[in-house]
């Protein structure tokens, strides 16, 4: 009986080296503590973790999650406890597993994001910086810089020139066209892309004739939204020379492959945590599974290899 060989299935996102493609998307897996009694995080690709602002937040009024056909609302409003507290109590903990670490960090001025980028790039255990200028549920800043590809461009090649980390562009879906913003943020110095963020939307409770939301709008993710951040990824792909991590409804492996197909060359998991949590773990072996099913050695043989 041949045994068949295990397929690499290491990926190179620019300057960043990962074990596997699988991460889990900021905002749906808190700081990582709260999935490890479930499984090693070791096991992941990386671990992108809730936002980060520099001062504690307490974020959006109650309530602020709706479930949705095959998805979610959120309007969580960027809670976590600051800059201070993530370094000093969440870092040492992240630290201990062979994972690498990434930093989602959010602001609503340029200068609040340079000073973030400053004080993370010496921290030991990050491996890269996600700057979330895509978040649909803040009233002030954060979208507003990736909605425009000029403002796109400035924000990220002012932290660039504040960090020598890696750093991840994390774009809006809700633009006209997300190919210009892609392109923007390449010119300004980002080494990789993630998309897409969560779309806006709505839910309105019909007895009570009042928004389900208490921000009355929020980020809509969830299966729902995967054939839309599929199409945008694919888009993007062909438009930009830089990697690309895709996200937005994956559930399975055969979703994730779908997007590495695509173009990207990593994939996130978002709402599906909270619904399984092994979801990443199934996921990264999934995509071995059917590595070695189609005889491929190494994932890179399948980015973007879908027939045109």
């Amino acid at each position: 009986m041949t045994i068949a060989t295990k397929p690499d299935l290491s990926v190179t996102l620019g300057p960043l080296k990962l074990k596997n493609p699988v991460m889990t998307a900021s905002g749906t897996f808190g700081f990582g503590q709260e999935w490890a009694e479930f499984f090693d995080l070791g096991a992941l690709g990386a671990i992108m973790v809730k936002a980060v602002t520099v001062k504690p937040r307490l974020g959006n009024p109650m309530p602020r999650m709706v479930e949705t056909a095959a998805g979610t609302l959120n309007s969580i409003g960027l809670q976590n406890p600051g800059l201070d507290a993530f370094i000093a109590e969440k870092m040492p903990y992240l630290r201990q597993f062979d994972t690498a670490v990434i930093v989602n960090i959010a602001a609503d001025r340029m200068d609040d994001y340079n000073a973030r980028a400053e004080r993370l790039d010496g921290v030991p255990g990050i491996a890269a910086l996600e700057v979330n200028i895509s978040c649909p549920n803040q009233e002030c800043g954060g979208m507003e810089f990736g909605r425009d590809p000029v403002l796109t461009r400035q924000v990220i090649e002012s932290i660039r020139s504040r960090t020598k980390l890696p750093l991840i562009a994390k774009l809006s879906p809700n633009v006209t066209d997300i190919t210009q913003l892609a392109r923007a943020a390449e010119d300004g110095g980002a080494d990789i892309l993630s998309l897409i963020n969560t779309f806006v939307g709505t839910s309105i409770d019909i007895k009570k004739r009042k928004f389900k939301l208490a921000n009355r709008t929020g980020g809509l993710s969830g299966p729902c939204i995967k054939p839309l951040a599929l199409y945008m990824v694919w888009r993007v792909a062909q438009s930009v020379n830089i990697p690309l991590i895709g996200m937005g409804g994956i559930s399975t492996a055969s979703d994730a492959i779908e997007f590495l197909l695509a173009g990207a060359s990593a994939v996130a998991t978002g709402t599906i945590n909270f619904v399984n949590p092994y979801a990443a773990t199934q996921i990264v072996t999934g995509i071995e599974e059917y590595l070695i099913s189609q005889g491929v050695t190494s994932l890179s043989e399948i980015v973007g290899a879908v027939s045109q």
